[in-house]
């Protein structure tokens, strides 16, 4: 009898307590298990279990001291399969380790009561001095940043953007991107990934550093008094917005302190264009110009040419051609442009660089998951990120780099801020994944996988939030080719984004993928990319069908696979398919309690 998926969490939990307490569980004496066993007791879970939920399949047996089992293979072998007869399983030596001990398979198809008869035979015998599952371990992906608890704009299963999935397959390294900002004051948790920029300020008055351009991006504050920006306009301190925008790109990661970087991995060019009261196009459109490998008259060439810009900046107005123009220009070089919304609550199409073209125009999402009130909307806006809302508590901002100067800078710091401003690094910092995984990704490419990979707003918008909330996992995941092992595309690739529902221990159903345009047959590494959401994924059985209607298991049912969703990609021998024609992935949910659905699929040459 399957149990419901709260009560699986129950047991999970308490299998993970009682792993704590493995090492001196495994030490206690036969007649102790037996006392157990005598009084209605079982083995503990975590004795019979290689991860929570699923029943151990291989045991570590160690044996005393002067034991026939503990140096000689044909004893321990003939050890095993005595004990396998008396609990009626079949129980295979496999090989020493080197501490001596010997490792011993149960099989595949033993349940967690089958594997406590095992172990129940090997702690009843005095010349065995422990016997412990041959538990799975996993990489862990956290880092050890102190305030990455905060940061729920990365991890939270809600409204969180998925990046530690993204992690074991793209850290950003060997991208640059530049910040097109207020410039970066200095902070430790931000410096070792920040690499030459330049100040594009050539107004005095705007640039408050007492000079026009040169190559110093340094953010001296760009506070002003009341009435300085405009009449009627009030006094305002040092934002330091381009080091919190910089720090959610690529804040150090795994030091100990602070943040968490979304593309660790990757570099940071300052290009200071936004001083007091603002910056100008003019300076705008030669650093988007410069920062992508054009030439600007006056400025030396760019040695660190970046491969994606953010702006979190804006106007209002029309896209002018001169902004166009540079934008134009940089995607051409092979240059991402990320670009905030806004922050009016109106149509971006009324407000500049959002409604430019060959942009990724980004709008902004609360703790909920829905359309922040402040985020600009409409057709315009092409993607969603977290971009917080801070009326009901700082902690649902977003938490980055900052330095505490009320004008100057002075000591480092961390805060929290909301807007499309910070909603915009989350995809910046998503391209930089994208691009480190797979360098021979266009703009274009680039953004019909972010846009092809979100998951559906889970809260409300009014008005157009874009493909919705953009999925890092997913999203570098279906550029790497690789199942998440970092290599690059090998071919062409077709896939499917339609979403069908998985009925609850129901019939199959199929998603189509029509291939056109290959020669001869599929390679004998046709690579599957699979998307499923599932609440009990080992209730299912998934298929590749070839066009002649021959399947190809992928993923058989398993009482002991406990865990959630299927992201992954499969390697398919296909070589004796003919590539074209229509391919087909099957899924069906072969038990009941648990719901799901496709989210998608693809097919690699």
């Amino acid at each position: 009898m399957r149990t419901s998926p709260a009560l699986r969490r129950k047991l999970i939990s308490v299998a993970a307590v009682s792993a704590a307490l493995l090492t001196a569980a495994s030490t206690a004496t036969s007649a102790a298990a037996r006392e157990a066993v005598s009084e209605g007791l079982t083995v503990p879970a975590a004795q019979t279990e290689a991860a929570p939920g699923a029943p151990a399949e291989r045991l570590i047996v160690g044996y005393k001291s002067g034991a026939a089992e503990a140096t000689s293979n044909p004893a321990a072998e003939a050890d095993a399969a005595a004990k396998g007869k008396e609990a009626g399983e079949d129980v295979d030596f496999q090989r020493r380790l080197g501490t001596g001990a010997a490792l011993v398979d149960l099989g595949d198809d033993l349940t967690r009561a089958d594997v406590a008869d095992v172990v129940d035979r090997y702690r009843a015998d005095p010349q065995v001095a422990y016997v412990v599952p041959d538990r799975l371990n996993k990489p862990k992906a956290d880092p050890d940043d102190t305030e990455y608890a905060k940061q729920w704009d990365l991890f939270e299963s809600t409204a969180g953007m998925n990046v530690p999935g993204a992690w074991a397959t793209s850290t950003g390294t060997g991208v640059t991107v530049a910040v097109i900002d207020t410039g970066y004051v200095t902070h430790s948790d931000l410096a070792a990934n920040i690499v030459a920029g330049y100040d594009f300020i050539a107004d005095t008055a705007v640039s408050a550093d007492g000079d026009g351009r040169d190559g110093n991006p340094a953010d001296p504050g760009d506070y002003y008094a009341a009435n300085e920006c405009g009449s009627g306009i009030p006094a305002s301190n040092s934002s330091w917005h381009g080091t919190h925008v910089a720090g959610t790109i690529a804040a150090v990661t795994n030091n100990g302190k602070g943040v968490a970087g979304i593309a660790y991995g990757a570099k940071i060019s300052p290009l200071r264009v936004l001083g007091k009261c603002g910056g100008y196009d003019s300076d705008i459109i030669d650093a988007i110009t410069w920062a992508s490998g054009g030439t600007v008259s006056g400025v030396p060439a760019n040695s660190n040419i970046a491969k994606v810009i953010n702006m979190s900046l804006g106007g209002d107005g029309a896209c002018t051609s001169a902004t166009q123009s540079a934008i134009t220009a940089a995607v051409n070089r092979g240059t991402t442009v990320v670009v905030a919304a806004g922050n009016d609550n109106d149509n971006v199409a009324n407000h500049s660089p959002g409604n430019c073209n060959n942009v990724i125009s980004v709008g902004a999402t609360n703790r909920t998951g829905a359309k922040a009130s402040y985020s600009n909307y409409g057709s315009l806006v092409d993607i969603s990120a977290p971009g917080g809302q801070t009326s009901t508590g700082t902690a649902n901002g977003i938490l980055s780099t900052l330095n505490s100067g009320a004008k100057t800078p002075s000591s480092e710091s961390y805060a929290y801020y909301q807007g499309t401003s910070m909603a915009t690094p989350h995809i910046a910092g998503l391209v930089a994944l994208m691009k480190s995984a797979n360098s021979s990704l266009t703009p274009a490419q680039i953004e019909a996988a972010i846009k092809s990979n979100a998951r559906p707003l889970p809260g409300a918008c009014s008005g157009g939030c874009g493909a919705g909330l953009a999925d890092a996992a997913r999203t570098v995941q279906a550029v790497s080719g690789s199942g998440g092992s970092g290599g690059t595309t090998g071919g062409t690739t077709f896939s499917s984004t339609t979403t069908v529902a998985i009925p609850d221990n129901g019939s199959a159903v199929e998603s189509p993928i029509t291939v056109t345009g290959r020669t001869g047959n599929a390679p004998a590494a046709l690579q599957v990319g699979v998307d499923i959401t599932h609440t009990y994924r080992g209730d299912l059985v998934v298929d590749l069908v070839a066009p002649d209607g021959t399947a190809y298991r992928l993923k058989a049912a398993s009482s002991s696979d406990s865990a959630d969703d299927v992201i992954t990609t499969y390697s398919v021998n296909a070589s004796a398919e003919t590539a074209n024609g229509t391919w087909k992935l099957r899924v069906q949910d072969t038990a009941a309690q648990d719901t799901g659905r496709l989210n998608g699929w693809k097919l690699t040459f």
